[in-house]
C-alpha cells in the first residue's frame, strides 16, 4: 500500500548551528493532535559541523527527520529546496534555533481549516527572543517579541510576522512563484527580508497574511548576536536588503531614501559625540549603530540604481 503524505511540512534550514538544532529538533518531532500527520524536512545549507549526526541521531523518532542537503549557498535557495522537497499541503517554515511548544503545529496551521482558509497566503505565529547569555540593555529596544493581536486573524498590509514561525499552503509557491535568492543570509552575510518581500506578493495577489498568537515559540539569542560588532553588521545589511527588496520599484524611493539617510548619518554621528562626551556608553553605541544602518542605505541605492546588488 502506497504511503499516505502527510498534510504538513515542517522544514528547518540550517547553517553551522548543530547544537542548537537538536534542541528544535526535540520540540519539532514531540508534537501533538496535528490532523493529516506531518513531516521533518532538515535543509542543511553547506554546514561543516555535525549537523548530518545529529539529525541521524533522531533516526528512530516519528517523525524521524529527513535530511537534505543544498549545495546553493543563501537561506532562500534552502527554503525553495524545501518547497521542492515537500509532501505536505502546508509548508511550515521554522528556524534552527527556536524552541517549541507540543501543540505549536496545531496552533500555526488551524487557520487554514477555517472557512477562511483558502483566502490566506500565509500564517505567522508570535517569535519571543530570549537570551541564555543574558541581554545587554543598550541592544534590549531592538529585541521586542512582534505581538501584533491577541487572536487568531489577518494582519493590516503594514504588518508582516517573522521568517523563523511561518506557515504556507504550497500552492501559494506554484501560483505566485518561490522566495527570490537575492535576499536573506549567504553564509555570514547577514541580509534578510526573503519572507518580507513573498508576503507582500502574496498580499498584491489578494491573499491575507494571519498571525497565530498561541504558537509561540522562544527565539534563542546567544551572546554573539548581542555584541556591538553584530548590532552594526546587522544593520548595514538590514538596510541594503531592503533597499534591494523595494527599492528598484520607484526611483522616488531611491532619491529619498538617500538624502534622508545622508541626513541620519550626521545626525547620528553628532548624537554620539554627545553621549560620548557626557560618558553616556549605551546610547553612544545606539548613535552609532543607527548611523551604520543609514550607511548601509547609502551603499546600497547607488548599486540598485546601477542594477546590482
Amino acid at each position: 500500500m502506497a504511503e499516505v503524505a502527510p498534510r504538513i511540512t515542517v522544514a528547518i534550514p540550517t547553517y553551522n548551528r548543530a547544537k542548537v538544532l537538536r534542541q528544535t529538533l526535540e520540540g519539532v518531532i514531540r508534537q501533538t493532535h496535528v490532523p493529516g500527520g506531518y513531516e521533518v524536512l532538515v535543509i542543511d545549507n553547506n554546514s561543516t559541523d555535525d549537523t548530518h549526526a545529529v539529525v541521524e541521531s533522531f533516526a528512530q523518532a516519528k517523525p524521524a527527520p529527513r535530511y537534505v542537503r543544498e549545495t546553493q549557498q543563501g537561506l532562500d535557495h534552502a527554503r525553495n529546496r524545501a518547497i521542492s522537497e515537500a509532501r505536505g499541503e502546508i509548508l511550515v517554515l521554522a528556524d534552527d534555533d527556536i524552541l517549541v511548544e507540543s501543540d505549536w503545529l496545531l496552533q500555526l496551521t488551524k487557520g487554514f481549516s477555517r472557512s477562511e482558509g483558502d483566502r490566506i497566503g500565509a500564517v505567522g505565529g508570535e517569535v519571543v527572543p530570549i537570551f541564555p547569555d543574558g541581554l545587554p540593555p543598550w541592544v534590549a529596544e531592538w529585541h521586542a517579541p512582534l505581538d501584533f493581536r491577541r487572536d487568531l486573524g489577518p494582519l493590516p498590509p503594514h504588518q508582516s510576522p517573522m521568517g523563523a514561525n511561518l506557515a504556507f499552503p504550497l500552492r501559494v509557491f506554484r501560483e505566485h512563484g518561490r522566495f527570490s535568492t537575492t535576499l536573506d543570509r549567504k553564509g555570514s552575510a547577514l541580509f534578510s527580508g526573503g519572507e518580507t518581500e513573498m508576503l507582500r506578493r502574496l498580499r498584491a495577489a489578494g491573499l491575507e497574511v494571519w498571525f497565530a498568537p498561541a504558537a509561540r515559540v522562544l527565539h534563542q539569542m546567544p551572546a554573539s548576536r548581542t555584541t556591538f560588532r553584530y548590532a552594526t553588521r546587522h544593520a548595514f545589511d538590514s538596510a541594503r536588503s531592503r533597499v534591494v527588496e523595494r527599492g528598484a520599484t520607484s526611483f522616488g524611493y531611491l532619491a529619498s531614501r538617500f538624502l534622508g539617510n545622508f541626513l541620519k548619518v550626521l545626525g547620528f554621528l553628532i548624537l554620539a559625540l554627545l553621549n560620548l562626551l557626557i560618558l553616556r556608553t549605551g546610547d553612544f553605541k545606539k548613535a552609532l549603530v543607527r548611523a551604520w544602518r543609514s550607511c548601509g542605505y547609502l551603499y546600497q541605492i547607488p548599486r540598485t540604481a546601477c542594477g546590482r546588488i
